[in-house]
């Protein structure tokens, strides 16, 4: 009988838990990255669900508690790195990125750890990372090229 009480107490609190707001969004992207095409489908596949306005919100992501821990680690995601504003990121800032894109890839934090297990294709291979290397250090190299050319320095 306890058990059964106990069984119904929690069930009642799963289902109320439901209706808990939780707010899943895809504002308009505000400017493409400009990236090779190889890339793209490297960042679309590995890192757009957290880090751009093109989030695929899975099913689990509408079901209590875990849609509050999705949300929560697309938002935080999102204010780290966003390649849906990345138009809004001055030269300087944008460099910070690409060093960081590469420092988490190459340290094996990024994609998530928790993310990869129901997302098998975010998972980077070695020819994804040398790729990204290649990009974030190429891109990085433009920067600081321009940054010293508008500056009368040698880069």
């Amino acid at each position: 009988m306890r058990l059964k009480i106990t069984l119904g107490i929690l069930l009642a609190i799963v289902l109320l838990i439901q209706l808990v707001p939780v707010t899943r969004t895809n504002p308009p992207a505000q400017g493409e990255i400009a990236v090779p095409d190889a890339v793209r489908e490297i960042l679309t596949r590995s890192c757009y669900d957290c880090h751009s306005h093109e989030t695929r919100w899975p099913w689990y992501a509408y079901v209590a508690p875990v849609s509050w821990l999705v949300v929560n680690d697309v938002t935080e995601g999102r204010e780290h790195l966003n390649f849906s504003t990345w138009q809004q990121y001055d030269d300087e800032r944008r460099e910070e990125k690409l060093e960081d894109i590469w420092e988490e890839v190459d340290e094996g934090n990024m994609p998530l750890g928790i993310y990869l297990p129901l997302h098998g294709e975010a998972r980077l291979s070695e020819q994804d990372k040398t790729a990204l290397h290649e990009w974030t250090s190429a891109a990085i190299n433009v920067l600081r090229t321009r940054r010293a050319s508008t500056q009368g320095e040698t880069p």
